[in-house]
């Protein structure tokens, strides 16, 4: 992934010196929408490059090895082009096509991140899932402005009208078509200027006067519209004009809808065919009059390194310099790549610059403060990069070799370190146990494991020192299937294993345990006897160690060696069972030599007597966790008979918003290894859901039985 490789014609998109021609507008919707598809017919009829060929080598948008082996989007990516208007003059746009599967809705997040504005991509004919409205939702509260593009207009089952009355039902208020298909399907009709964008010949469209009939069609849709714009408008006098039968002037209606689109109080509706062509232009002139560009955007907050609160930035490619690490990729030629998003100030090669990350230590990111040079600034173009000479202020580029920047860190200036909070990533709830198939291969799996985890804030990596596996916890089972594929791309033979539980132990009741050690074999000897009492405590209680001895039987140096080996022997467990807690443990007689006594011998004692009391009775421990579901109240009946089979105990239920429950409930472990699997099926990717320990409870026979 070299600028030496760029292949095509001239990208015309390079750096520009005024965020205000900017626009960065990301692609999302559900899977199979045709949002890659678009992005690459999007980037051809701009003129950026061309569309690549599809094959093995893939696209612009698709050149992912994993993607294309399982033929969807794993990751986003990026490609700029430049939009020419008479309204706006040149305008770059970089178009973010984010993965569409819910499993990776940490690239979804990181892409949102990057843009200033999303446009959701639907299918025609097949609905809005409710994947798709909580996403809408997620955007809505950040104030991110969204229009919606109606795509594949050419399949059989296509319904626009149905789509967009879908669109309007589960998004709300404010979604109304721009332009409607006319009735030949070889062109569009914009509702606003009435004008006629025949595609029959294909990209550009033909302006002309639209047949009366597809007017007279399309005029209650029309009304809506203006009545729409109108009700958004800062001027107040212009709906009783309208009503009056006043024309209002196009100009003001399209200046109106720009300024509405930009504030997300108004989300226009496009339809769009790739494959035919229907709708690019409309899409392309819609990104750059409508879309905001960064100077209206929000810098998000920074702070320094320390955590003091710095003053709010903006967008001023004057200002000082503050990047954000979108995405990181490992590259076999040029190592390691990271996207960043320029929020203020001008960077540029040749630079030393202070890489920050700090908060995600729980993930395997340990905190970092790193001063490092940027040698090459690029431009992506899919999987070519092309030389850059600057990115101003919201603009995105990419960079080489910065070997200590992970997903989610911070580029400053080294005499003005600053740290953005990272965005809010997804917590991974499924583990899987990863195995190198031999010592070989051992070596490939940790440093593979490194990359990926620096990659991908949405992993999280676990040693269990209790059952000695390497657990990575992922997002689903998708993107499982992915950390796998580039563990053996990467060189290392992998194999899984099923993630063990770690189990403990406790007294069923109260007991006493006599240990003696005794031997003989020359010079000193080892002579230690103490007698114990054990008992069951609450739960969490943890162990506690007493001593009742009297005249001194056991000498008072000893009595710590007791309690040493009496909890080295809890610790370990009884015969290879898992460790014994919430016992106390109370020695309470004892024999020692004057010689042949020594701290070792009492430690073994000590240890002797727990095993021997253990002989009354021992009882398995499972691991408790307290589970927070959310989900809408459409599946909640499902979510409690499927916690019910999971051996789980309602805690209680709330309401926090309209239509939606939080579930809370106890739930044994070993029922949640696949939950973030399964809740997903139930619920049709809608419900989240947290999970932190609680206690250890009794585990059932056939709970035991299946470790």
């Amino acid at each position: 992934m070299t600028d030496k490789q760029s292949k095509g014609g001239d990208a015309g998109a390079g750096a520009v010196d005024d965020p205000a021609r900017l626009r960065n507008v990301a692609l999302v919707g559900p899977s199979g929408a045709g949002k890659t598809t678009l992005a690459e017919a999007l980037f051809a009829v701009a003129g950026s490059g061309g569309r690549a060929a599809s094959g093995d080598a893939g696209t612009v948008f698709d050149h992912d090895p994993v993607a294309l082996r399982q033929q969807r989007s794993v990751g986003l990516a990026v490609a700029p082009l430049l939009h020419r208007t008479a309204a706006h003059g040149d305008v770059k746009i970089n178009l973010i096509d984010t993965p569409g599967y819910v499993d990776f809705v940490g690239e979804l997040r990181a892409g949102l991140r990057a843009a200033d504005a999303a446009l959701f991509v639907v299918s025609a004919g097949h609905g809005v899932d409710a994947a798709t409205v909580a996403l809408w939702q997620e955007c809505a509260r950040v104030g991110m402005p969204r229009a919606v593009l109606v795509s594949r207009l050419d399949h059989a089952r296509a319904d626009v009208d149905g789509e967009i009355a879908a669109c309007a039902d589960a998004f709300g208020e404010g979604v109304l078509p721009l332009y409607l298909p006319a009735r030949d399907g070889t062109a569009l009709i914009g509702l606003i200027t009435g004008r006629r964008y025949d595609y029959a010949a294909g990209h550009p469209p033909v302006i002309g006067d639209p047949d009366p009939a597809d007017l007279d069609h399309l005029a209650t849709a029309r009304g809506e519209l203006i009545e729409g714009i109108i009700a958004e408008s800062e001027d107040e006098s212009l709906m009783d004009r309208y009503l009056a039968g006043d024309d209002i002037a196009e100009d003001t209606l399209i200046a109106d809808l720009e300024t509405a689109v930009s504030r997300a109080a108004f989300h226009p509706v496009i339809p769009v065919c790739a494959d035919t062509g229907l709708g690019l232009a409309e899409v392309l002139d819609g990104i750059a009059a409508a879309c905001p560009s960064p100077l209206e955007r929000a810098v998000p907050l920074a702070a320094s390194p320390e955590g003091i609160p710095h003053p709010r930035l903006a967008p001023d490619p004057e200002g000082p310099l503050a990047a954000e690490i979108i995405r990181t990729t490992v590259d076999s030629f040029v190592g390691r790549v990271s996207l960043a998003r320029v929020f203020s100030g001008k960077l540029q090669p040749d630079r030393t610059v202070h890489v920050s990350g700090h908060g995600m230590a729980d993930r395997g990111h340990a905190d970092h403060d790193e001063d490092e040079r940027v040698t090459h600034l690029y431009s992506p173009y899919g999987a070519t990069l092309r030389q850059l000479p600057y990115a101003v202020a919201g603009d995105l580029c990419a960079l080489t070799k910065i070997s200590s920047a992970e997903t989610g860190d911070t580029l400053s200036t080294p005499d003005d370190p600053l740290l953005i909070a990272p965005w809010e990533m997804p917590e991974p709830q499924l583990p899987m146990a990863v195995v190198a198939a031999n010592r070989s291969d051992e070596d490939a799996l940790a440093r593979n494991l490194g990359r990926l985890v620096a990659a991908d804030p949405t992993l999280r990596l676990e040693r269990n020192a209790e059952t000695g596996q390497l657990v990575v916890w992922c997002t689903g089972e998708a993107h499982a299937d992915v950390v796998l594929a580039r563990l053996c791309d990467g060189g290392a033979d992998v194999t899984t294993e099923p993630v063990r539980i770690p189990l403990r132990a406790t007294f069923t009741r109260a007991a006493t345990g006599h240990g003696k050690h005794v031997k003989q074999s020359g010079g000193h000897g080892q002579y230690a006897v103490c007698d114990i009492e054990v008992e069951p405590l609450p739960r969490g209680t943890g162990v506690e160690f007493a001593d009742r001895v009297v005249g001194g039987v056991v000498p008072h140096q000893f009595i710590p060696s007791v309690e040493k080996g009496a909890r080295a022997q809890l610790a370990t467990g009884i015969a290879d069972g898992p460790p014994i807690v919430d016992v106390r443990v109370t020695l309470v007689d004892g024999k020692a030599h004057s010689v042949d006594s020594s701290d070792a011998a009492f430690q073994t004692a000590g240890a002797l007597a727990v095993k021997d009391a253990a002989t009354a009775g021992l009882t398995a421990l499972e691991p408790l966790d307290e589970v927070e579901v959310r989900l809408p109240d459409t599946y909640l009946g499902a979510v409690l008979g499927d916690l019910s089979s999971r051996r789980g105990r309602v805690l209680g239920t709330e309401a926090p918003a309209v239509g939606t429950t939080v579930v809370r409930a106890e739930v044994p472990a070993t029922g949640l290894l696949r939950y973030a699997v399964d809740l997903r099926s139930i619920t049709s990717g809608t419900a989240s859901f947290t999970r932190h320990h609680a206690r250890y409870d009794p585990a059932p026979d056939h709970a035991v039985a299946a470790h």
